[in-house]
């Protein structure tokens, strides 16, 4: 029997004329509707039919998470009086409890892919829903984008529902229509949710990839107890990962509450007792991720404890390593948490951030395609035969780098041709239900040691084993066949899963995990992640074949002795300069060789080292050397890009800079600043950037430094000039090296400073009335007026002025000091000369 009175009391009723309005016109819309309206719930049941109103439809709705899908199911199920599996039903990865009357399928995301990928028409479906598309999950703006392809090219009738928990709509209207879809808001759940702020007493390190600082769990604890103090009611806490979560309960024993774990890998039992609620009896303190975010009501809640923290993905695109990391929740986030707290009552949100770092939270979450790993997204859209994903319609656009390392990945593992496009192996793998390298690994895996015993090992890579297992992927291996713990329980059936979508085993008689564990969990780990494989390089290190170190933990790992290792988790902390090892298996060369064949290269090496070139043959896997010898007579080409490198490296001092050809470089510098082209920019920078422009003779000749000690440096900086053009020819005019002066002498022009500077006695410019002037008349010479010894008397660009008005008491300052030179009156009409006075006479 429906129970109609809860129906009732759900606030989205209100919205459901217009939401069925907007899909019977449009075919499309945006439903926003806050927590608790009944959003995930009622909505699909009334677009079915099953509430009274309107045809009886089949409707297809998508949740982000398993723990999601499994308890929207339940809770209609319960609302139509029926058992899940009836009217309506669920499906996720590894378990499906649907029926011939199913109305409505509850699927995640995952699962909706592989549907339309499988069935792109999606026969027999009226509506789809998007539940929480907020999220902006991946897997969730794939499914959007593809449905969007379907309802313009095969099946316009397909009614499509973006459901949020935010007003932040706008975008997904302009997508989901055009020139937008419409927009129906529902009402909230009006229980007010008061704010304490609740800081810690002392600064705590902020989280750094995985990491959280042990003192901001002890303060959350202590948030807790504090909650359960000076309020009623259940208290839900938002911690960052299983770990933290069961960091913080055991800081917890003792309180007077139940303490429950919700996240994505609790039991399902457990997941059930904590959405059924205390049923009244002791109170509850349950401990969640961001499952419990949204979708999800937690009855009995009127306590929010928010630490602030949430768990996101992240690709290092350089060293191939995608992670977790943790980093602090949005603003969305948090206001998604708190209201939690007011769900069926008034109640209490203790953030646990000071309030005036609030504001500088960051708004939303990043959209995953913008940060995590696109490898499995751009296989998608190879399958869907969009390969450079252009022509699908998603909020935001890929980063063109990441999606170009994922097509590479995929290129690797021969899932798409060398157009991009979807190979017959691709697309099997895309239907796996895993990611493209596990695939890969699965397929290539099963014929090496078999079906079954290649599934247990992905199954193992698929969801990364609890830390008590270890580091040893063989070792977790072994535990996880004895285990009876929920992970073991998860990881049999998803075994089991693989097993059976990979085919029938074939010949297959290797049943247990015996002697061969090592060796068969080292391969499929190497198939997987073939640039990881790694070579031991001392002390606990290791290099793999991408060029990133790795270290081992613990000095307690039984890996440490390994020569070479498969590396399947790994992470790179915040500044560390190796990655960090947290599942790895041994391997031997040979496996190594055969994993990773497609890293492999032999070929001439030729580079510069400690001042000299080194030239090799060598053979490597990757950035991991595995043989070399020298090499007689290398490519001249290599060697000539050999010691440009080492200039490069260790800079323009490599080289010896004369006087003169420090010279010549400072007139380039001046004319290329007062003139500019075609004259060139010679400073360090320009000149190692066309290095093998103007040393290209030298550079043939020269195999040490002591051969570029020997090279002229000024006559190879003539190179540079304009000769192309003909300019190199005013070289001297624009930049005169010397000036005659009107004593004759021809004096050196300093190209040093600012200004071109003339250093020249006093007594050689009497007559000279105006000064020199160079850059073809643009630039003024500064001329220093030396005493007879040569020292500095005065300073002048105009010579006119100082004959006029400083000469005079500079010949009152110099000529008792200096009786043998010449000092006249009249300096302007005077004969210039480089001798005394004395002199001057006898001749």
């Amino acid at each position: 029997m429906i129970r109609r009175d809860a129906l009732a009391r759900l606030p989205v009723r209100t919205a459901l004329p217009a939401l069925r309005e907007a899909l019977d016109g449009a075919g499309t819309a945006v439903l926003c509707a806050p927590p608790g309206t009944g959003k995930t719930t009622l909505v699909p049941l009334d677009l079915a039919g099953l509430t009274g109103a309107g045809p009886a439809r089949r409707v297809l709705v998508a949740e982000p998470r398993r723990i999601a899908a499994r308890a929207a199911a339940r809770r209609m199920a319960w609302l139509l009086g029926e058992r899940v599996g009836e009217t309506v039903g669920f499906t996720v990865r590894g378990e499906r409890r649907v029926g011939p009357r199913t109305a409505v399928e509850v699927v995640t995301t995952g699962v909706l892919l592989q549907r339309v990928q499988r069935d792109p028409e999606l026969a027999g479906v009226d509506v789809v829903v998007l539940d929480e598309c907020h999220e902006r999950h991946l897997d969730a703006d794939t499914c959007a984008a593809f449905l969007l392809d379907v309802r313009e090219t095969l099946r316009p009738e397909l009614r499509l529902v973006a459901a949020s928990a935010t007003t932040d709509a706008e975008g997904w209207a302009r997508l989901l229509g055009s020139p937008r879809a419409p927009v129906v808001e529902a009402a909230g759940v009006s229980h007010p949710v008061e704010t304490v702020w609740a800081p810690p007493e002392r600064p705590v390190r902020p989280p750094h990839g995985m990491r959280v600082d042990p003192a901001q769990l002890a303060h959350v604890a202590s948030v807790v107890r504090r909650a359960l103090r000076e309020q009623s009611g259940d208290v839900l806490c938002f911690l960052p990962g299983v770990g933290e979560i069961g960091r913080v309960a055991g800081q917890l024993a003792g309180v007077e509450a139940e303490v429950l774990q919700v996240h994505g890998r609790a039991p399902a039992e457990v997941q059930d007792a904590v959405l059924a609620g205390s049923g009244g009896s002791a109170r509850r303190v349950v401990l969640a991720t961001s499952v419990a975010e949204s979708s999800l009501t937690v009855p009995g809640v009127r306590v929010v404890v928010d630490s602030g923290l949430a768990r996101v993905p992240r690709m290092d695109h350089a060293r191939g390593l995608s992670a977790l990391a943790t980093v602090r929740a949005s603003q969305a986030a948090a206001r998604q948490r708190a209201g939690r707290a007011g769900r069926e009552a008034p109640g209490v949100a203790y953030r646990c951030w000071p309030e005036a770092e609030d504001g500088r939270l960051p708004r939303f979450p990043d959209p995953e395609i913008k940060v995590a790993d696109l490898t499995a997204f751009a296989l998608q859209a190879a399958c869907w035969g969009d390969p450079q994903a252009a022509g699908l319609a998603l909020l935001d656009a890929p980063p063109a780098g990441a999606l170009a390392a994922a097509r590479e990945v995929l290129a690797a593992v021969g899932a798409v041709d060398a157009d991009g496009r979807a190979t017959g192996r691709g697309i099997r793998m895309a239907r796996l239900g895993l990611h493209p390298r596990l695939g890969r690994a699965l397929l290539d895996g099963a014929r090496e040691i078999g079906v079954r015993r290649a599934a247990e090992v992905v199954a193992l890579l698929s969801e990364e084993p609890p830390r008590a297992y270890g580091d040893d992927l063989a070792a977790a291996w072994r535990t996880a066949r004895r285990g009876g713990d929920a992970y073991a329980a998860r990881w049999r059936q998803e075994a089991r899963r693989l097993e059976a979508v990979a085919g029938e085993a074939d010949g297959d008689t290797k049943a247990g995990a015996g002697a061969g564990a090592d060796a068969d969990a080292g391969l499929i780990a190497a198939l997987a992640f073939p640039e990881r494989v790694a070579r031991a390089r001392g002390g606990g290190g290791f290099l793999m074949a991408s060029g990133t170190g790795a270290e081992l933990g613990g000095e307690g790992s039984p890996l440490r002795e390994a020569s070479w290792l498969a590396v399947a988790v790994a992470d790179r902390p915040v500044a560390a300069a190796s990655a960090r090892v947290r599942l790895a298996a041994v391997i031997d060369e040979a496996t190594a060789r055969a994993a990773a064949g497609a890293l492999s290269s032999s070929g001439e090496e030729v580079h510069w080292s400690d001042g000299d070139v080194v030239a090799r043959s060598v053979t490597r896997l990757g950035a991991i050397e595995l043989s070399s010898r020298p090499l007689g007579a290398p490519d001249p080409a290599l060697l000539r890009a050999a010691v440009a490198e080492g200039l490069r490296r260790e800079g323009l001092g490599l080289l010896r800079w004369s006087a003169g050809a420090q010279a010549v470089r400072q007139r380039m510098a001046f004319l290329h600043r007062e003139v500019g082209a075609p004259w060139p920019e010679v400073s360090d920078a320009a000149l190692l950037e066309r290095v093998e422009e103007w040393l290209g003779v030298e550079l043939d000749r020269a195999r040490r430094r002591a051969d570029l000690e020997r090279v002229d440096t000024g006559q190879a900086l003539a190179r540079l000039l304009p000769w192309a053009s003909g300019e190199a020819a005013r070289f001297e005019e624009l930049a005169p090296e010397r000036i005659e002066v009107p004593s004759g002498s021809r004096i050196r022009i300093d190209y040093g400073g600012e200004q071109p500077v003339l250093a020249v006695k006093l007594q050689e410019l009497f007559g000279w009335q105006s000064s020199p002037r160079v850059a073809g008349g643009r630039v003024p010479v500064l001329v220093h007026l030396l005493s007879p010894a040569g020292r500095p008397a005065a300073v002048t660009a105009d010579l006119a002025s100082f004959w006029r008005e400083g000469y005079r008491a500079v010949r009152a300052e110099l000529r008792g000091r200096y009786p043998k030179h010449p000092w006249p009156e009249d300096p302007s009409t005077a004969e210039p000369t480089r001798h005394t006075s004395a002199r001057l006479r006898r001749g």
